[in-house]
């Protein structure tokens, strides 16, 4: 009884793989007929022609209808009016909310280490919101 070596062994398990690559080719391609086979079917049932469904190959991704574009959502709090809560010393009609950035006329408070002097009242701020 001859002894099979390393090397028979692996040209043997190397054909097996290749009838193998062989048999897994001629099932994908039966499988791949019957599948174009559906879809020709499919097409000329929606009256698409070859152009149409190249142009979809080429895209990438299926036609689409246009959509509107996405709107940023907002916060809770977003588009309501807030009371303000400084007022400019010097001019009473210039407020402050004390959100966002600041005016001037903070900036300069502010560097002046001023800024609690232009704080309003709370109870004012009650009824600028009423």
């Amino acid at each position: 009884m001859a002894r099979t070596t390393v090397a028979n062994q692996l040209a043997s398990i190397r054909k097996q793989r290749e009838l193998l690559d062989k048999k897994e080719q001629a099932l994908k391609s039966k499988s791949h007929e019957k599948v174009l086979a559906q879809i020709v079917t499919m097409a000329k049932e929606a009256g698409l022609s070859a152009a149409d469904i190249a142009k979809a190959l080429n895209s990438g991704k299926p036609a689409k209808a246009a959509k509107a574009p996405k709107v940023a959502k907002k916060g809770a709090l977003a588009g309501k009016k807030v009371a303000p809560k400084y007022k400019n010393p010097s001019n009473t009609d210039q407020t402050w909310t004390g959100r966002g950035v600041s005016p001037t006329w903070v900036q300069a408070l502010k560097a002046a280490g001023t800024l609690d002097t232009a704080l309003i009242a709370p109870t004012a701020t009650a009824a600028a919101v009423a």
